[in-house]
């Protein structure tokens, strides 16, 4: 993008939803987010949101969800601008609407790669769709200029975030590595991720792992607050 110097984060807001019955925080209203980043060769996104039509789905989560080119929209971006996209990982609220880029490359882990074809949080037919074209990488990888994946398993094995340098220092797109600021910060509440990780050893080092990074900002998947140093 003409002008950008150094990466700049946009958040956007894809989803509210509401927790179901069978779940620790049964009733509450949650947020689903994803981030667009802008670089000097385009518009990287991070997380694509819920999908639209599983009715299964929407029954258990009951979510009121945009649609990406809608978002994008709002935020003064356009579906077309999108270079690439960056999935924390696989999952039904994070990849829901991958298919509204056909031919623009997916970053994925291969453990997370093979986890969606092998579990069921996954709508396979919102990923696997005409035009996919999803590049596996294994573990950290320098994607562009000041933008780097980082593996950070323990919300599922193949999950990622994202380190982005910008003029006010590092900051983090964490995904579902750490669920909310308050978690991030060490708060003791029930907006926490760690019981419900796939592997909680492996969240804990993820977390530390990032921690270790000294970001000046951190961005959730499921938070609409950042957090700031």
């Amino acid at each position: 993008m003409t002008g950008v110097e150094l990466p700049e984060i946009v958040p956007l807001e894809m989803a509210e939803f509401r927790f179901a019955d069978d779940e620790p925080l049964a009733g509450e209203l949650g947020v689903v987010m994803a981030y667009v980043v802008r670089h000097r060769r385009g518009l990287l996104l991070f997380d694509t949101g819920f999908g639209f039509g599983n009715v299964a789905l929407d029954a258990y989560y009951q979510p009121r969800a945009r649609r990406l080119p809608e978002a994008l929209a709002a935020a003064g971006f356009a579906l077309a601008d999108v270079g690439a996209v960056v999935n924390c990982h696989l999952h039904v609220d994070h990849a829901g609407q991958n298919a509204c880029l056909p031919r623009v490359p997916i970053y994925v882990q291969p453990a997370e790669w093979q986890l969606a074809h092998t579990t069921d949080h996954t709508i396979l037919e919102w990923i696997d769709f005409a035009g996919a074209r999803y590049e596996q990488i294994a573990g950290d990888h320098d994607l562009f200029e000041g933008i780097r994946v980082l593996a950070t398993p323990g919300h599922t094995g193949g999950h990622q975030s994202l380190a982005v340098e910008t003029a006010d220092g590092l900051h983090i797109l964490a995904g579902q590595a750490v669920y909310t600021a308050g978690e991030w910060a060490g708060e003791p509440n029930a907006w926490e991720g760690r019981s419900r990780a796939a592997d909680p050893g492996a969240y804990d080092r993820s977390i530390e792992r990032l921690r270790e990074l000294h970001p000046v900002r951190v961005f959730f998947g499921h938070d609409r607050r950042p957090w700031a140093a």
